[in-house]
């Protein structure tokens, strides 16, 4: 398996590098061929770091020599969908960072490159919050309670420390693809509130949503980018059974992690994230890891990866209603 990546940048080097290192010390004839940054030398401190071959400043010409198996896309949000495109347009399968578009109409066209053909290019969106050991076994055990009509309610909620991003949908896009993946249900409606934090720059706000699934149950997530802690929580009622999640990101308040399982007042299991994840590392208890075991186990085996862009058209759809200020979504 060669393995090329484009991006070096902090979220590449804080989280896809480790995730790609360890992958290959683990897996015999994996091969880090190849990294690129339109930053030289950005690009040969990450080929250092990680163990690459080669560092390049041109990803096609990256691609073009080294003949990737698999291809990590790790760059800025305002350019990765032009990229994906030209990358599949080539049949190169793509692991693509989020969001794979900022709208719709985006990701539609980077649906009709993986799909032009006969054969669909092997791609993968890194929602990495569904690869989450402690998120993952959240949804096996919904799972095992019955199914997604079984769930009432999710809530979510994700704070971080002084992020002045006018536009905060490019990283509120993992909490609501995660409600998503608990509920095991797609977006039908959802109402939106803003509330404008003006003093800490223009487009600042924090953000709550009020939403119904698919299924029938209903979600309320709220966004607050310029908190106290670095937190991602989740809490599911599912009949008798309400989950109680402590997400683990960026070495956050919360890390390790932790997962509390209820039913009817009656603890039926507390798990810590080291307990269920390979090792306490941020990246693997992140998920990090977790997607590209996915991704290039799927590639290796001959199977399509997941979430595909199709399978991320609604997150993307609910996100680009956040950048856009709406106050509805309707399905």
């Amino acid at each position: 398996m060669i393995l090329c990546t484009i991006g070096c940048g902090a979220h590449a080097e804080s989280s896809h590098g480790p995730a790609q290192a360890r992958y290959a010390a683990s897996h015999p004839g994996t091969v880090l061929a190849g990294c690129c940054d339109v930053d030289g030398a950005r690009a040969e401190r990450f080929r250092q770091q990680y163990r690459f071959a080669r560092a390049y400043t041109d990803a096609l010409a990256m691609v073009d020599a080294e003949r990737p198996d698999a291809v990590a896309l790790v760059v800025p949000d305002s350019v990765t969908a032009e990229l994906a495109e030209r990358l599949l347009a080539r049949g190169v399968p793509l692991l693509i960072e989020k969001p794979p578009g900022r709208t719709v109409e985006e990701l539609d066209r980077l649906v009709a490159a993986a799909e032009r053909g006969s054969r669909t290019v092997p791609h993968q969106v890194a929602f990495n919050r569904r690869f989450v050991p402690l998120v993952e076994e959240a949804r096996r055990r919904l799972a095992a309670i019955g199914p997604s009509s079984a769930i009432q309610h999710v809530h979510y909620e994700m704070t971080r420390i002084d992020r002045r991003d006018p536009d905060f949908s490019t990283t509120a896009i993992h909490g609501l693809d995660a409600v998503r993946f608990l509920a095991a249900a797609d977006y039908a409606e959802a109402r939106f509130h803003y509330q404008p934090l003006p003093g800490l720059g223009p487009g600042v706000a924090n953000i709550f949503v009020d939403a119904s699934m698919t299924s029938g149950a209903t979600a309320h997530l709220a966004f607050c980018p310029a908190a106290g802690a670095v937190v991602e929580r989740a809490t599911v009622h599912a009949g008798a059974h309400t989950l109680f999640l402590r997400i683990p990101m960026w070495g956050g308040f919360d890390s390790p992690g932790r997962l509390e399982h209820l039913e009817s007042g009656r603890t039926l299991g507390v798990l810590g994230g080291d307990a269920v994840g390979a090792d306490a590392e941020p990246f693997v208890l992140g998920g990090f890891y977790g997607e590209y075991e996915a991704f290039l186990g799927a590639l290796a085996a001959g199977r399509a990866p997941s979430p595909s862009l199709r399978e991320s058209r609604p997150s993307v759809h609910i996100a680009e209603c956040v950048r856009r200020r709406d106050k509805e979504f309707h399905a």
